[in-house]
Protein backbone atom coordinates (compact mmCIF):
# COMPACT_ATOMS: atom_id res chain seq x y z
CA UNK A 1 0.00 0.00 0.00
CA UNK A 2 1.06 3.80 -0.24
CA UNK A 3 2.79 4.27 2.77
CA UNK A 4 0.71 7.94 3.06
CA UNK A 5 -2.15 5.70 3.81
CA UNK A 6 -1.24 4.16 6.72
CA UNK A 7 -3.53 4.91 9.37
CA UNK A 8 -2.83 6.91 12.87
CA UNK A 9 -4.96 7.01 15.21
CA UNK A 10 -7.73 5.29 12.43
CA UNK A 11 -7.00 7.75 10.31
CA UNK A 12 -4.77 7.72 6.87
CA UNK A 13 -1.71 9.90 7.29
CA UNK A 14 -2.72 12.06 4.33
CA UNK A 15 -5.64 13.04 5.15
CA UNK A 16 -3.76 14.78 8.15
CA UNK A 17 -1.67 17.21 5.75
CA UNK A 18 -4.60 17.87 3.17
CA UNK A 19 -6.33 18.62 6.37
CA UNK A 20 -4.27 20.83 7.70
CA UNK A 21 -4.09 22.99 3.98
CA UNK A 22 -8.10 22.75 4.31
CA UNK A 23 -7.74 24.79 7.46
CA UNK A 24 -4.89 27.13 6.10
CA UNK A 25 -7.45 28.33 3.24
CA UNK A 26 -5.81 26.58 0.31
CA UNK A 27 -8.54 24.75 -1.62
CA UNK A 28 -6.65 23.70 -4.51
CA UNK A 29 -4.55 20.86 -4.55
CA UNK A 30 -2.82 18.83 -6.89
CA UNK A 31 -1.73 15.09 -5.35
CA UNK A 32 1.52 13.60 -7.11
CA UNK A 33 0.78 9.93 -7.24
CA UNK A 34 3.00 6.75 -8.90
CA UNK A 35 1.17 4.35 -11.23
CA UNK A 36 1.55 1.47 -8.77
CA UNK A 37 -0.36 2.89 -5.89
CA UNK A 38 -1.98 6.00 -7.52
CA UNK A 39 -5.37 3.97 -7.20
CA UNK A 40 -5.51 3.46 -3.63
CA UNK A 41 -4.91 7.38 -2.93
CA UNK A 42 -7.82 8.33 -5.63
CA UNK A 43 -9.81 5.77 -3.89
CA UNK A 44 -9.32 7.36 -0.11
CA UNK A 45 -9.42 10.98 -1.18
CA UNK A 46 -11.97 11.10 -3.57
CA UNK A 47 -12.32 14.69 -4.49
CA UNK A 48 -11.20 15.93 -1.09
CA UNK A 49 -14.64 17.99 -0.58
CA UNK A 50 -14.62 15.76 2.95
CA UNK A 51 -11.71 17.43 4.23
CA UNK A 52 -12.80 21.12 3.34
CA UNK A 53 -11.14 20.80 -0.36
CA UNK A 54 -13.10 22.25 -3.28
CA UNK A 55 -10.46 20.87 -6.48
CA UNK A 56 -8.28 17.78 -6.09
CA UNK A 57 -6.39 16.97 -9.43
CA UNK A 58 -4.16 13.88 -9.76
CA UNK A 59 -0.81 14.17 -11.49
CA UNK A 60 1.07 10.77 -12.08
CA UNK A 61 4.61 10.98 -11.98
CA UNK A 62 6.24 8.20 -13.82
CA UNK A 63 9.30 7.12 -11.87
CA UNK A 64 10.21 7.92 -8.67
CA UNK A 65 12.62 10.73 -9.63
CA UNK A 66 13.19 13.21 -6.55
CA UNK A 67 11.23 15.43 -4.96
CA UNK A 68 11.78 18.41 -7.29
CA UNK A 69 10.84 16.56 -10.13
CA UNK A 70 7.61 15.64 -8.19
CA UNK A 71 7.17 18.99 -7.90
CA UNK A 72 8.05 19.70 -11.50
CA UNK A 73 5.29 17.69 -12.37
CA UNK A 74 2.33 19.82 -10.56
CA UNK A 75 4.24 23.68 -11.52
CA UNK A 76 2.31 23.77 -15.05
CA UNK A 77 -0.97 22.88 -12.90
CA UNK A 78 0.15 25.97 -10.71
CA UNK A 79 0.37 27.94 -13.66
CA UNK A 80 2.45 30.57 -11.93
CA UNK A 81 0.35 30.52 -8.54
CA UNK A 82 2.68 30.72 -5.01
CA UNK A 83 2.50 27.01 -3.93
CA UNK A 84 2.63 24.85 -0.37
CA UNK A 85 4.51 21.76 -1.12
CA UNK A 86 3.70 19.31 1.76
CA UNK A 87 4.91 15.84 1.70
CA UNK A 88 2.57 13.11 2.17
CA UNK A 89 3.64 11.17 4.77
CA UNK A 90 4.52 14.09 7.47
CA UNK A 91 2.51 15.00 10.27
CA UNK A 92 2.96 18.42 12.15
CA UNK A 93 0.88 19.19 14.97
CA UNK A 94 0.49 22.97 14.59
CA UNK A 95 -0.80 22.30 10.98
CA UNK A 96 0.45 25.18 8.93
CA UNK A 97 -1.83 28.15 8.91
CA UNK A 98 0.76 30.16 10.46
CA UNK A 99 3.27 29.58 8.17
CA UNK A 100 1.04 30.09 5.46
CA UNK A 101 0.05 33.45 6.89
CA UNK A 102 3.50 34.09 7.66
CA UNK A 103 4.69 33.69 3.73
CA UNK A 104 1.90 35.91 2.98
CA UNK A 105 3.02 38.71 5.39
CA UNK A 106 6.51 38.91 4.37
CA UNK A 107 6.36 38.06 0.42
CA UNK A 108 10.16 35.49 0.53
CA UNK A 109 10.94 33.46 -2.71
CA UNK A 110 10.24 30.44 -0.95
CA UNK A 111 10.01 29.54 2.72
CA UNK A 112 11.00 26.66 4.77
CA UNK A 113 9.98 24.81 7.80
CA UNK A 114 13.38 23.57 9.50
CA UNK A 115 13.51 21.95 13.63
CA UNK A 116 16.27 20.49 15.82
CA UNK A 117 16.43 16.73 15.40
CA UNK A 118 18.93 14.11 16.81
CA UNK A 119 20.03 12.32 13.96
CA UNK A 120 20.63 15.04 10.77
CA UNK A 121 22.73 12.81 8.72
CA UNK A 122 18.87 11.34 8.09
CA UNK A 123 17.61 14.20 6.64
CA UNK A 124 17.69 17.43 4.45
CA UNK A 125 19.86 19.58 6.57
CA UNK A 126 19.75 23.58 6.29
CA UNK A 127 22.73 25.87 7.52
CA UNK A 128 21.61 28.97 8.95
CA UNK A 129 24.23 32.62 9.11
CA UNK A 130 22.58 34.92 11.67
CA UNK A 131 19.12 33.82 10.52
CA UNK A 132 19.39 33.23 6.96
CA UNK A 133 19.83 30.49 5.06
CA UNK A 134 23.06 30.16 3.45
CA UNK A 135 23.35 26.14 2.91
CA UNK A 136 20.99 23.17 2.53
CA UNK A 137 22.39 19.51 2.11
CA UNK A 138 20.18 16.36 1.38
CA UNK A 139 21.33 13.49 4.02
CA UNK A 140 24.79 14.70 5.15
CA UNK A 141 27.45 12.92 6.45
CA UNK A 142 28.85 15.76 7.98
CA UNK A 143 25.88 18.05 9.23
CA UNK A 144 26.47 21.72 9.27
CA UNK A 145 23.53 22.24 11.44
CA UNK A 146 20.37 19.65 13.58
CA UNK A 147 18.11 21.69 11.56
CA UNK A 148 16.69 19.04 9.48
CA UNK A 149 13.47 20.25 6.92
CA UNK A 150 10.29 19.35 7.45
CA UNK A 151 8.63 18.30 4.59
CA UNK A 152 6.62 21.28 3.91
CA UNK A 153 7.82 24.11 1.78
CA UNK A 154 6.53 27.43 0.03
CA UNK A 155 7.64 29.05 -3.02
CA UNK A 156 6.90 31.59 -5.48
CA UNK A 157 7.20 31.12 -9.26
CA UNK A 158 10.49 31.51 -9.05
CA UNK A 159 11.15 27.99 -8.03
CA UNK A 160 9.70 27.20 -12.19
CA UNK A 161 13.32 28.28 -12.73
CA UNK A 162 15.73 26.72 -10.13
CA UNK A 163 13.77 23.23 -11.23
CA UNK A 164 14.70 23.29 -14.64
CA UNK A 165 18.33 24.50 -13.59
CA UNK A 166 19.09 21.68 -11.59
CA UNK A 167 20.71 18.40 -12.68
CA UNK A 168 20.31 14.91 -11.03
CA UNK A 169 22.62 14.18 -7.84
CA UNK A 170 24.71 11.22 -7.16
CA UNK A 171 21.91 8.99 -6.50
CA UNK A 172 19.94 9.87 -9.82
CA UNK A 173 17.22 12.14 -8.49
CA UNK A 174 16.54 16.01 -8.22
CA UNK A 175 16.61 17.46 -4.96
CA UNK A 176 14.47 19.87 -3.70
CA UNK A 177 17.38 20.75 -1.83
CA UNK A 178 19.61 21.53 -4.81
CA UNK A 179 16.30 23.74 -6.10
CA UNK A 180 16.43 25.43 -2.88
CA UNK A 181 19.88 25.87 -2.96
CA UNK A 182 19.64 27.45 -6.28
CA UNK A 183 17.37 29.84 -5.23
CA UNK A 184 19.88 30.52 -2.83
CA UNK A 185 22.87 31.32 -4.87
CA UNK A 186 20.83 33.30 -7.45
CA UNK A 187 20.10 36.09 -4.81
CA UNK A 188 16.41 34.79 -3.84
CA UNK A 189 15.06 35.21 -0.33
CA UNK A 190 14.59 31.85 1.88
CA UNK A 191 13.04 32.27 4.58
CA UNK A 192 13.04 29.70 7.40
CA UNK A 193 10.55 28.95 9.70
CA UNK A 194 11.21 27.06 13.45
CA UNK A 195 8.74 24.59 13.84
CA UNK A 196 6.56 24.58 17.31
CA UNK A 197 5.69 21.48 18.54
CA UNK A 198 5.81 18.36 17.41
CA UNK A 199 6.86 17.03 14.01
CA UNK A 200 6.47 13.28 12.55
CA UNK A 201 8.50 12.25 9.36
CA UNK A 202 6.42 8.67 9.41
CA UNK A 203 9.12 6.94 7.21
CA UNK A 204 9.56 4.35 9.65
CA UNK A 205 7.07 1.67 12.49
CA UNK A 206 8.98 4.00 15.16
CA UNK A 207 7.45 6.63 13.90
CA UNK A 208 4.25 5.90 13.34
CA UNK A 209 3.71 4.32 16.35
CA UNK A 210 5.07 7.83 17.64
CA UNK A 211 2.73 9.77 15.94
CA UNK A 212 0.05 7.03 16.97
CA UNK A 213 0.53 8.21 20.45
CA UNK A 214 1.11 11.52 19.88
CA UNK A 215 -2.72 11.95 18.36
CA UNK A 216 -4.24 9.40 20.69
CA UNK A 217 -2.90 11.97 23.76
CA UNK A 218 -5.60 14.56 22.42
CA UNK A 219 -8.53 12.34 21.38
CA UNK A 220 -11.37 13.44 23.79
CA UNK A 221 -13.55 9.96 25.01
CA UNK A 222 -16.41 9.11 22.43
CA UNK A 223 -18.40 5.82 22.58
CA UNK A 224 -20.68 5.09 19.77
CA UNK A 225 -20.37 1.29 19.99
CA UNK A 226 -21.64 -1.02 22.58
CA UNK A 227 -20.01 -2.20 25.60
CA UNK A 228 -20.56 -5.14 27.79
CA UNK A 229 -18.78 -6.04 30.83
CA UNK A 230 -16.23 -4.21 29.85
CA UNK A 231 -13.74 -1.96 31.89
CA UNK A 232 -12.67 1.57 30.58
CA UNK A 233 -9.94 3.68 31.87
CA UNK A 234 -8.95 7.03 30.30
CA UNK A 235 -10.13 8.52 27.14
CA UNK A 236 -11.26 6.28 24.03
CA UNK A 237 -13.11 6.38 20.99
CA UNK A 238 -15.49 3.39 20.04
CA UNK A 239 -16.98 3.81 16.99
CA UNK A 240 -20.70 2.65 15.56
CA UNK A 241 -20.81 -0.64 15.36
CA UNK A 242 -17.56 -1.93 17.32
CA UNK A 243 -18.69 -4.48 20.00
CA UNK A 244 -16.70 -5.14 22.89
CA UNK A 245 -17.39 -8.19 25.62
CA UNK A 246 -15.98 -8.91 28.90
CA UNK A 247 -12.93 -6.46 27.57
CA UNK A 248 -10.48 -3.91 29.49
CA UNK A 249 -9.72 -0.52 27.43
CA UNK A 250 -6.92 1.65 28.90
CA UNK A 251 -6.93 5.31 27.10
CA UNK A 252 -5.94 6.78 24.89
CA UNK A 253 -6.99 4.02 22.54
CA UNK A 254 -9.15 3.95 19.43
CA UNK A 255 -11.70 0.63 18.14
CA UNK A 256 -12.99 1.05 14.73
CA UNK A 257 -16.19 0.77 13.60
CA UNK A 258 -17.69 -2.77 13.36
CA UNK A 259 -15.10 -4.46 15.14
CA UNK A 260 -15.69 -7.09 17.72
CA UNK A 261 -13.41 -7.58 20.57
CA UNK A 262 -13.97 -10.50 23.29
CA UNK A 263 -11.94 -11.65 26.59
CA UNK A 264 -9.42 -8.93 25.22
CA UNK A 265 -7.09 -6.48 26.86
CA UNK A 266 -6.53 -3.29 24.91
CA UNK A 267 -4.05 -0.03 24.80
CA UNK A 268 -2.89 2.24 26.11
CA UNK A 269 -1.64 4.04 23.11
CA UNK A 270 -3.16 1.38 20.66
CA UNK A 271 -5.49 2.20 17.19
CA UNK A 272 -7.67 -1.02 15.68
CA UNK A 273 -8.94 -0.91 12.87
CA UNK A 274 -12.36 -1.11 11.36
CA UNK A 275 -13.54 -5.02 10.84
CA UNK A 276 -11.54 -6.24 13.08
CA UNK A 277 -11.98 -9.43 15.01
CA UNK A 278 -10.08 -9.55 18.23
CA UNK A 279 -10.43 -12.58 20.97
CA UNK A 280 -8.33 -13.54 24.43
CA UNK A 281 -5.70 -10.96 23.22
CA UNK A 282 -3.90 -8.25 24.85
CA UNK A 283 -2.67 -5.23 22.69
CA UNK A 284 -0.56 -2.45 23.50
CA UNK A 285 1.08 0.44 21.53
CA UNK A 286 -0.30 -0.64 18.39
CA UNK A 287 -1.35 -0.01 15.20
CA UNK A 288 -4.16 -2.83 13.67
CA UNK A 289 -5.53 -1.95 10.60
CA UNK A 290 -9.02 -2.49 9.25
CA UNK A 291 -9.75 -6.12 8.88
CA UNK A 292 -7.10 -8.03 10.98
CA UNK A 293 -8.03 -10.87 12.73
CA UNK A 294 -5.72 -11.45 16.32
CA UNK A 295 -6.46 -14.83 18.55
CA UNK A 296 -4.79 -15.12 21.95
CA UNK A 297 -1.93 -13.41 21.09
CA UNK A 298 -0.25 -10.70 23.53
CA UNK A 299 1.36 -8.07 21.01
CA UNK A 300 2.95 -4.83 21.61
CA UNK A 301 5.15 -2.01 19.75
CA UNK A 302 3.09 -4.06 16.73
CA UNK A 303 1.96 -3.06 13.47
CA UNK A 304 -0.47 -5.07 11.45
CA UNK A 305 -1.33 -4.63 7.75
CA UNK A 306 -5.01 -4.94 6.24
CA UNK A 307 -7.00 -8.31 6.97
CA UNK A 308 -3.65 -9.79 8.82
CA UNK A 309 -4.85 -12.95 10.74
CA UNK A 310 -2.78 -13.89 14.04
CA UNK A 311 -3.92 -17.25 15.89
CA UNK A 312 -2.88 -20.65 16.35
CA UNK A 313 -0.60 -21.49 19.24
CA UNK A 314 0.72 -17.98 20.77
CA UNK A 315 4.28 -17.96 22.05
CA UNK A 316 4.84 -16.92 26.33
CA UNK A 317 4.68 -13.27 27.19
CA UNK A 318 4.10 -10.43 24.61
CA UNK A 319 5.59 -10.47 20.60
CA UNK A 320 6.51 -7.33 19.05
CA UNK A 321 5.49 -7.69 15.05
CA UNK A 322 5.49 -6.29 11.83
CA UNK A 323 3.20 -7.69 9.60
CA UNK A 324 2.17 -6.68 5.68
CA UNK A 325 -1.19 -6.42 4.41
CA UNK A 326 -2.82 -10.21 4.22
CA UNK A 327 0.17 -11.65 6.38
CA UNK A 328 -0.73 -14.87 8.01
CA UNK A 329 1.11 -16.62 11.50
CA UNK A 330 -0.46 -19.96 12.57
CA UNK A 331 1.40 -20.55 16.05
CA UNK A 332 4.97 -19.88 16.80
Amino acid sequence: MAKQLVPVANRPILNYGLQDMADAGITEVAIIISPETGGEIRKTVGDGSQLGLEKVEYIVQDAPKGLAHALGCALPWADGDDVLMYLGDNLIKQGVADVVDDFTTHEPNCQILLTPVDNPSDFGVAQLDDGQVVQLIEKPSDPPSNLALVGVYLFDSSITEAVASIRPSARGELEITDAIQWLVDNGKEVRPSIVNGWWKDTGKKEDLLDANQLILADMENEIDGELIDTVVRGNIRVEKGARLVDCQVTGPAVVGAGTQMARTTIGPNTAIGNECRIADASIEGSIIMDGAEVRGWKLHNSLLGHEVKVKGAPPPGFVEMTLGERSEVDGE
